[in-house]
């Protein structure tokens, strides 16, 4: 007891272990920093505070957003995993794809299931864009393949074989690959995004089923962001929102690809009572509000 005592109260060895503690800490912290990009997001949030009125105004403005539906979930796809999500103008509808359980699902804007339709021959449906006149792009991850298949109100089921595909190649994580997806009406294009490490492309489309030429992957694509699980663009400023399960956020870039703001998907911030646990689908409908699909089944929507 007594040598336990003295080596105790000696002060170099308590010196010695508070500067290993210190070390200890600087690395966990530095680590932490490098996954989950908190220095990026600081300098983001330091930047948000010096943006004008008119900038928020021309903007999607994320920091405004406040938490309307709280993690419901979606009753009868409890043993699925919500995938993604995409808004249909023309019937006031929400689209999910479901990525274990390889079907689509028709929501409400409030979460309702109102139909599901099986998808035959696709492997691992993880994105999906509503393009318009029953036109949806789907995303299969584990196929490296975009279908686009046509669904109306009778639609009962879609079988694979009988739509055009597009290989969207190789991946530099073949098990991390394709699986955001949105149409941009503003250039007239696909937006594609790789799951890890986070990268955007862009396909040429007139809006048909008929794409043009070949995927491009954009030259400001530097997401501060560890993952990339969904994407969609706002139709009124053209600005992407890209979606993170594993940092917990949501990112507005503008047309140059340039960071403006970010939602942050944690307990305590935009009126969440719990973290989502996660995010795997975003999309915006035309008033601008933002409905979130999180694995399994749950269903969140952001108002201004």
């Amino acid at each position: 007891m007594a040598a336990a005592d003295q080596s105790l109260s000696n002060p170099k060895r308590r010196g010695f272990r508070w500067s290993w503690l210190v070390i200890a800490l600087v690395v966990i912290l530095v680590g932490l920093s490098y996954a989950w990009h908190w220095d990026d997001r600081g300098l983001l949030w330091l930047r948000e505070q010096t943006v004008s009125v008119s900038e928020r105004t021309a903007s999607v403005w994320l920091p405004d957003y406040h938490v309307v539906i709280d993690g419901k979930p979606l009753v009868g796809l409890e043993n699925d995993e919500a995938s993604d999500l995409s808004y249909d103008p023309s019937s006031k509808t929400l689209y999910s794809v479901m990525g274990k359980n390889a079907f689509l699902v028709e929501l409400s804007l409030s979460g309702e299931v109102l139909r599901k339709i099986p998808l035959v021959g696709w492997s691992n449906p993880e994105g999906l864009a509503v393009l318009g006149n029953g036109l949806i792009a789907i995303v299969d991850e584990r196929q490296h393949l975009m279908t686009m298949v046509t669904v109306t109100p009778d639609t009962k089921t879609l079988n694979i074989a009988d739509f055009p595909k597009y290989d969207l190649g190789p991946s530099a994580d073949q098990n991390k690959a394709f699986e955001g997806v949105a149409w941009d009406p503003h250039k007239q294009r696909i937006l594609l995004g790789e799951e890890r490490p986070p990268a955007l492309y862009t396909w040429q489309s007139d809006g048909s089923a008929l794409l043009k030429g070949d995927k491009q992957k954009l030259a400001n694509d530097s997401l501060i962001m560890r993952n990339l699980s969904a994407l969609d663009v706002d139709e009124k400023t053209g600005h992407l929102l890209a979606l993170s399960a594993e940092s917990h956020m949501l990112l507005e870039l503008d047309e140059k690809g340039n960071e403006v703001s970010f939602l942050a998907l944690v307990a305590g911030f935009h009126g969440l009572d719990h973290t989502i646990p996660r995010a795997e689908g975003v999309t915006m409908d035309d008033k601008g509000t933002i409905y979130m699909v999180s694995e399994p089944n749950l269903f969140y929507s952001f108002k201004k």
